[in-house]
């Protein structure tokens, strides 16, 4: 599959389609954009067509007036970048492990990755061992939110609490103890979603 990061436009288009398919169980035609969007002819269209074809959104079915159909598979995918700690961190590299398909998390964009969980210290917040975390990159965050932070070179989940105007990355096991949020230590993204893989 070629690069398949779409501009503003191109996901616009996107979304347009995906919402046409699933309200009215069928896909827009190519004049229905056109007007849709205010283009000056199908040609247009057809070009944007051609780019969401090319990075694997979509496939169209020539000679047809409904022929474009969506691939799941590209809409709901989220990287997988490595494993994050539960109880004491561990080193985070951005290795690509996989892929992550959520169907209910669509258009993530390109500031979305996951990370599998290993340890139990978020265990009363509902995130166990093997559960995927759903990251959303940011640099900040607010007291109460559950985040990624790097200590060091090292990546834990914890939830963000602040104490006396000092802040910490608190566990939720009693059997951890929290992390000064310090100077060596920074948030890097906010926990938006948790995935439970019930396969294994």
């Amino acid at each position: 599959m070629s690069e398949t990061r779409l501009t503003d436009k191109q996901k616009e288009v996107l979304r347009f389609i995906y919402e046409r398919i699933r309200f009215k169980q069928h896909a827009p035609t190519i004049r229905e954009i056109g007007e849709h969007f205010g283009f000056s002819s199908t040609g247009t269209v057809r070009d944007y067509l051609h780019a969401l074809v090319q990075k694997g959104y979509i496939r169209v079915q020539e000679g047809k007036s409904r022929a474009i159909e969506l691939v799941k598979e590209a809409l709901f995918q989220i990287p997988v970048l490595g494993r994050v700690q539960a109880g004491m961190p561990v080193f985070a590299a951005e290795d690509l492990l996989g892929f992550l398909n959520l169907e209910n998390l669509v258009f993530p964009g390109p500031d979305v990755f996951a990370l599998k969980v290993r340890g139990q210290s978020m265990r009363d917040a509902g995130i166990m061992e093997g559960d995927f975390v759903v990251v959303r990159k940011q640099d900040h965050a607010q007291s109460g939110d559950v985040v990624v932070a790097l200590v060091g070179d090292e990546a834990t989940v914890k939830r963000l609490a602040r104490r006396a105007n000092e802040y910490f990355l608190d566990p939720a096991n009693p059997d951890f103890q929290p992390i000064p949020l310090t100077s060596e230590a920074s948030i890097i993204g906010k926990v938006v979603q948790v995935v439970r893989d019930y396969t294994g």
